[in-house]
């Protein structure tokens, strides 16, 4: 990693098992001091052994929410973790959540949550890549499975990249769901397992997927993270294969995901694309 090590850090933090991950890697690097702003409803409270500091705040208040990440007066700062794609639509905002909703003259993920990191940003602090510290957990090039792809899943995996970078400016999501050269399911707004699980029941077994971040993709945010509940998910739709961006996709148990690749007989494949 080539971010200067800081002595402290603010982990903003959301669901599931990617934000406890990274508070112990930034421990591990050499983080002295972490604290995390987590959200009521959405943030395991299993992170709170591993920090030095817990706040809770509402999603949707986001006066409450700046005000805290001042109030703790640490600079370096990272966001990780999901917010559950329905809340953005049923959350209660404050008056400065509304204006800077409205305040978007396009709305998809990129736009929402690169507003909130200006707002951060605007605070003095500094947003680093979501990646960092993260080094051990994203792999480099190559085929990590028993298994390689087919010719056939070869061409879907290459299809299935020109539809993601080639459709970036639409934000329409990372993962995509490819069979014989078909495209069965593209991610919309819901997440990459409900995205799994359409195609699933469209393609049937040999479902190809591909998912990498767009072109140009922020890494303060939304990054790509793979785990076992994917996994199990894909086995659920008989998916043959899957492809990841080497580098910038994130393994949450990555002994443990090439071991159910190589259960499943799935190929299981890091690729490099061409340099954003």
């Amino acid at each position: 990693m080539n971010t200067e090590i800081p002595e402290s850090l603010v982990l903003v933090a959301g669901r599931h098992a990617y934000p406890l991950m990274l508070a112990k890697a930034a421990r591990k690097a050499g983080v002295k001091r972490i604290v995390v702003i987590g959200f009521k409803g959405e943030t395991r409270r299993e992170i709170i052994p591993f920090v030095d500091e817990m706040h809770w705040v509402r999603l949707g208040g986001m006066q409450a929410f700046l005000d805290k990440l001042e109030a703790v007066g640490v600079k370096p700062c990272m966001l990780a973790g999901q917010i559950a794609p329905g809340n953005l639509f049923n959350v209660r905002m404050d008056k400065l959540a509304i204006d800077m909703y409205k305040a978007l003259e396009v709305r998809n993920a990129h736009t929402i949550f690169g507003a909130v990191v200006e707002a951060i940003e605007k605070l003095g602090m500094q947003v680093l890549p979501g990646n960092a510290f993260m080094d051990g957990y994203t792999p480099a090039a190559g085929l990590l499975s028993r298994r390689a792809p087919t010719e056939r899943e070869q061409g879907d995996i290459e299809l299935g990249l020109r539809l993601v970078k080639g459709t970036s400016e639409f934000e329409i999501g990372q993962t995509v769901a490819i069979k014989d050269g078909i495209i069965i399911a593209v991610e919309a707004f819901e997440g990459t397992n409900q995205t799994i699980r359409r195609a699933g029941k469209v393609g049937k077994a040999g479902t190809v997927i591909v998912k990498v971040p767009k072109a140009g993709h922020d890494m303060r945010f939304d990054i790509p993270v793979v785990g076992t509940k994917t996994f199990q998910m894909m086995k659920r739709a008989k998916v043959s294969c899957l492809a990841v961006e080497a580098g910038k996709t994130i393994l949450l148990e990555k002994e443990k995901l090439i071991k159910l690749a190589d259960k499943f007989d799935m190929a299981f494949v890091a690729i490099e694309t061409e340099q954003d």
